[in-house]
């Protein structure tokens, strides 16, 4: 668990440098207006929305490990479905209703929303909680389910050869 950790924490760490940086280039380039922007509302849905998909990332690590010719391709496919659903493609009340449904199960849709009306309507974090605890829950939950789910295919993969890699 200490490499998937690691790979993990590093992931979100480069992530918040990385968005700090697009912003920092929007704002000085682009004419961006941030005055209005509560970067606290952002950062809190940021770090619950990554806690969240952390859990999901796990789940989805197992893929490549279990499928070595198609697990990247898996992966791919299901990162796809994510954003689809979670509304970076397209914004949720557009989506036909089953997948409106199916998106309230998704942290994205919770993560781009508080973070968006933090950003561009600068709504504090206090006036979003109905969006909070729904990462909040998915948090406790897919974490734990995602380290017991990598851990049961660690060890599957180990007894079944599957982490013998040839070439």
């Amino acid at each position: 668990y200490t490499q998937l950790l690691g790979s993990t924490v590093y992931a979100v760490v480069y992530g918040l440098i990385h968005t700090a940086f697009v912003l920092l280039v929007l704002t000085l380039f682009f004419g961006l207006d941030l005055s209005r922007a509560d970067f606290m509302t952002a950062a809190i849905f940021t770090l619950l929305g990554s806690l969240s998909l952390v859990g999901i990332g796990m789940m989805a690590a197992i893929l490549p490990l279990l499928y070595v010719e198609r697990g990247a391709q898996m992966t791919f496919v299901l990162q796809s479905l994510l954003l689809l659903f979670s509304g970076v493609y397209f914004r949720i009340e557009i989506l036909p209703h089953w997948m409106q449904v199916v998106s309230s199960f998704s942290p994205g849709t919770y993560l781009l929303d508080g973070v968006r009306r933090g950003l561009m309507d600068g709504t504090p974090v206090t006036s979003l909680v109905h969006d909070v605890w729904p990462l909040v829950v998915m948090a406790a939950v897919l974490i734990p389910v995602g380290v017991w789910t990598f851990g049961r295919a660690e060890r599957y993969a180990k007894r079944t050869g599957k982490l013998k890699r040839v070439g």
